[in-house]
């Protein structure tokens, strides 16, 4: 879900099976700092995603190395709120953690926060049902991302 709310363009990509994160010093960052924060923590494995972590109460915990909380973020939990809810379980919400600002920010769970996790998550089939991938985003916005070198490479 963060991907559509990033770059559709990139959504497409990852979901036809191009994956380049394996080269991007960013994503290796946020790897490295998830596995080195919050680490009596356990992941909740659910086959087509992997949640930081679930506490009593059902409520999902993410960590982003990111310095700026993002709605893109909320999002993410709101869409692991909704698979979790699609299992019976009666989820209570989310938190997102900052480590590098030592933040956190609370993301509701409610009929309205579902309705946009259902929209989201409807807009994001959609992304991927296409035969192409969406246009490019400006350059400006590709800073840091793994996938810039795909779009921008010949550039």
């Amino acid at each position: 879900m963060k991907y559509l709310a990033h770059c559709p363009r990139q959504l497409w990509l990852y979901a036809t099976g191009y994956r380049p994160e394996h080269r991007s010093d960013t994503v290796s960052f946020g790897e490295a700092l998830d596995a080195t924060t919050y680490t009596r923590r356990r992941d909740v494995d659910l086959g087509e995603a992997r949640i930081d972590w679930v506490t009593t109460g059902a409520r999902v915990h993410e960590t982003k190395s990111s310095r700026r909380p993002s709605p893109q973020h909320a999002a993410h939990v709101r869409h692991y709120c909704l698979l979790l809810a699609r299992l019976g379980v009666n989820v209570a919400g989310g938190v997102v953690h900052y480590p590098l600002i030592r933040r956190t920010t609370t993301v509701e769970w409610n009929a309205q926060a579902r309705r946009e996790a259902e929209e989201t998550e409807q807009r994001a089939l959609e992304v991927i049902a296409a035969d192409q991938p969406a246009p490019r985003l400006p350059r400006s916005h590709c800073r840091g991302c793994s996938y810039r070198d795909y779009c921008w490479g010949d550039q």
